[in-house]
């Protein structure tokens, strides 16, 4: 006999448990059903931990580098416990996951965990180690999200070869670690593990580490502060095999037709991440799917079958959590009846690199693939600004990009300390409309990170004050553009 809701989720990531939570309190009879564990790849192997993590390789870094310079008389070799460390990362994803059940509860949303598998279009088997319960409903919404990609040569175990999953449940230092993809994940990992004593080399296939994802000027910061450190980052490589050998792992690699040998303890795999839409049953009802491998939706995340659903990475790109939450409760009030469609101006992105880089808008060559041909562009440097000073994080700066015509803001990128925090004003700006005026004329406290938002408009408008600036010209098609 099955049992019958309004509402079925498939997917208990941060698509997912917002979506049941937003349909339970609009009233609807609601169930989620999830394989793993509630929160998803996020709050259990992806988002959060990797952050704990961060957090643990600044705090250890700062400790050896910036607190002698403060006057703290730091032990020359301090001891890390990395049972430990693993023990803390793990209690902050409890604390989360356990969270998302608390919530799940209090909404009296019903909680199957187990594999659900599509039998029809309105009927799901939910397999368990206590059985197979068969669930009926209304409407689903798909959130099984996705998963990483392997490439040849490389078969994923875990052990030698690793994906964030393994990276992050590492409890002892790893001397040395090629990491293949110099996309953010593998960059997030890479450096953490770098902080701790790892030396570690990345590969990457394309010209440019975060090619088409991050501003090129943004990125630049960043792979000189890499380079600094002692990060090894090949470009224009291609990982090929590898092998065990008497040192460990060999790597190899093509760089422009030459062969390398690489030597690793770990290898790491982050050449980016498919959607799980060959999993679920899903092709078997005759849901629409691209040839990338992305559920069809539309504006209302409406599929091609009645009262189906999807969110979150299933359905396309950006695959980032928040977009995935966002059109969870978007999908749960266009059940309800509510006039609701995904019209979001942008979706910001928050790359946790050191220093972090955030972007809101468009980057320099999309506003120009989009016709905006005459562009205002200023950046004001962290170096100027009284509070990263105070902090000893001074690299970096912020960068807006507006259309010259109109002073309306395209795009916001950030690289230097707290760019994740700072990012959600430019998300607004953007998604009012807002004039570089706007930024400019808006009191922001001093000292604060916040006011280098502020003085960035201002050089935009070409009247900075704490920086000396050239006087100001637009940017042309043929790149020059004003500098702080």
């Amino acid at each position: 006999m099955a049992e019958k809701f309004d509402v079925c989720v498939v997917g208990a990531g941060p698509g997912g448990y917002v979506a049941a939570i937003r349909a339970a309190q609009l009233g609807k009879k609601t169930c989620i059903v999830e394989r793993e564990f509630l929160g998803g790849v996020c709050l259990n192997v992806g988002c959060i931990p990797s952050k704990a993590m961060i957090t643990a390789g600044h705090f250890y870094h700062r400790m050896q580098h910036d607190a002698p310079e403060m006057g703290f008389d730091i032990p020359k070799s301090i001891k890390l416990d990395f049972k430990k460390l693993q023990e803390w990362k793990q209690s902050v994803c409890n604390k989360m996951s356990g969270g998302v059940a608390q919530l799940l509860k209090g909404n009296s949303v019903t909680v199957f965990m187990g594999e659900a598998t599509f039998t029809s279009p309105k009927v799901i088997s939910v397999k368990s180690k206590e059985g197979t319960k068969t669930i009926e409903a209304a409407n689903y919404i798909i959130a099984t999200g996705s998963r990483p990609i392997e490439i040849p040569g490389f078969a994923v175990d875990e052990k030698d070869v690793m994906t964030s999953t393994g990276a992050l449940a590492l409890d002892k230092k790893v001397d040395r670690l090629v990491v293949i993809g110099g996309g953010y994940i593998g960059l997030e990992i890479g450096s953490y593990m770098q902080k701790f004593g790892t030396q570690v080399t990345v590969v990457e296939a394309g010209p440019a580490l975060l090619n088409g994802v991050a501003d090129p000027d943004c990125v630049q910061v960043v792979a000189r502060k890499l380079k600094k450190s002692g990060v090894e980052v090949l470009t224009g490589a291609k990982a090929k095999g590898f092998k065990k050998g008497k040192d460990g792992l060999e790597v190899t690699i093509d760089v422009g037709g030459k062969e390398q040998v690489l030597k690793a303890d770990k290898i790491l795999m982050t050449v980016g991440r498919k959607p799980n839409s060959d999993q679920s049953g899903l092709k078997n009802i005759g849901l629409a799917i691209d040839e990338r491998g992305f559920i069809k939706v539309n504006a209302q995340r409406k599929t091609n079958l009645p009262g189906i659903y999807a969110i979150g990475d299933i359905c396309g790109q950006p695959m980032l959590a928040h977009k995935a939450s966002h059109e969870g409760v978007l999908v749960a009030e266009v059940i309800a009846g509510q006039n609701r469609a995904y019209d979001a101006k942008t979706v910001p992105a928050v790359i946790f690199v050191d220093p972090e880089i955030a972007s809101a808008g468009l980057l320099e060559s999309e506003c120009k693939a989009k016709g905006f041909n005459d562009l205002k562009i200023g950046k004001f440097p962290f170096a100027a600004n009284g509070r990263a000073v105070s902090m000893m994080e001074t690299e970096g700066f912020v960068k807006i990009i507006a259309d010259a015509k109109t002073s309306v803001v395209l795009g916001i990128h950030i690289v230097g300390p707290e760019a994740s925090n700072l990012i959600s004003e430019a998300a607004l700006a953007i998604e009012m409309g807002a004039r570089v005026e706007d930024l400019a004329l808006t009191i922001h406290p001093h000292p604060t990170l916040g006011e280098t938002m502020m003085e960035a408009a201002e050089a935009t408008l070409g009247h900075a004050i704490h920086i000396i600036q050239k006087p100001l010209t637009r940017a042309s098609s043929n790149g020059h553009r004003p500098t702080a």
